[in-house]
């Protein structure tokens, strides 16, 4: 397995990683066959979060007795100090371990919410003070917004940096070459464009051929999974042009009603997040979360049965989606 260095962490990690969100929907015997295959395989770096559910737990027994073979990474959404500092201690145990190789700031996604994770009273100096401690060894930056992942590698607070990155979203790109320049790690999620690509050998072909992304993290849930993920990691040819030819096909395809989740079309007179309507559906759909995703679709607040059709979205939606439609998709499934 091609291993590369995560940014400032100076951490050796495989180019394909394990993202732990699907883990939710298998036992715990199967998540310890799971952990185990996939290091036997070669991939070294795990990705979870303190909001998907049993992830961390199922992490840390799958896991137990080879702690020194993984670099542990997770994730929370709490913007405090004090709600960090709870959920650094939470993870700990969860993982059953005494440090956690990076944690992250999670989905942090507009200028208010920055400022309130790096204020005084903010996430980021639990963060500080749990790696003055030694509970975390890196601190890292998550988002779906371009701009927030711009400003993030320009703060020079974060060692790492976590995007969406796949065939059909590749507005993370330039930034990413930014981020290598800065020595920050990059890490990608929704490698399968949140499961619209069924073709997982061939996106995460595609997405590793970047030498700015460090690691790629698809969800897995099954060995087959682990299996077919962890040979693309094994493979140095380069994409040939009937595999371009296809990833082009790919794109055209998703194109006409794929969200991705770039902003341009907020801010909703009603209040509502369009991009995160798209994430939540997809996870319903495609990722078979079906009560974890109407959950966060109900805890959201405005969500798309607030939508009053106004049209207002569309003119500044740069790939022209007929959004309007798309959202009471997703009212007719989530609601």
């Amino acid at each position: 397995m091609e291993k590369r260095i995560l940014g400032k962490t100076g951490l050796a990690v495989s180019v394909i990683g394990f993202g732990g969100i699907p883990l939710q929907r298998v036992d715990q015997e199967m998540a310890r066959k799971m952990i185990q295959k996939a290091s036997q395989l070669g991939i070294n770096f795990i990705d979870s979060a303190k909001g998907y559910t049993v992830s961390e737990t199922l992490i840390g027994h799958g896991r137990k007795g080879e702690r020194e073979n993984w670099v542990i990474a997770t994730k929370s959404m709490a913007r405090s100090y004090d709600a960090m500092k709870a959920d650094v201690a939470s993870s700990l145990g969860s993982f059953q371990t005494d440090y956690i190789d990076l944690y992250q700031l999670h989905n942090v996604r507009t200028q208010e919410q920055y400022d309130e994770v790096m204020g005084e009273n903010g996430a980021y100096r639990a963060l500080l003070e749990a790696q003055q401690e030694g509970k975390i060894g890196h601190i890292g930056f998550t988002t779906h917004d371009v701009h927030m992942l711009e400003k993030a590698i320009e703060s020079g607070y974060f060692s790492t940096v976590q995007f969406p990155y796949n065939i059909v979203e590749n507005q993370g790109a330039a930034l990413f070459e930014k981020a290598k320049a800065a020595n920050i790690g990059v890490i990608v999620m929704k490698p399968m464009a949140g499961g619209a690509i069924d073709q997982g050998s061939l996106a995460l072909k595609y997405i590793v051929e970047n030498p700015n992304v460090t690691t790629a993290i698809p969800g897995m849930d099954s060995l087959n999974q682990i299996e077919e993920n962890a040979a693309v990691g094994k493979q140095k040819e380069p994409l040939t042009s009937e595999e371009r030819e296809q990833i082009q096909k790919i794109a055209l395809a998703l194109g006409e009603t794929f969200c991705r989740r770039c902003g341009y079309c907020g801010p909703c007179p009603q209040g509502i997040d369009i991009s995160t309507q798209f994430l939540l559906e997809g996870y319903y759909l495609r990722y078979d979360l079906k009560d974890w995703a109407k959950e966060r679709y109900v805890a959201v607040g405005k969500n798309a049965s607030d939508c009053i059709e106004c049209g207002m979205c569309e003119p500044k939606c740069p790939y022209d989606l007929p959004i309007r439609k798309m959202l009471q998709r997703v009212k007719e499934n989530l609601s």
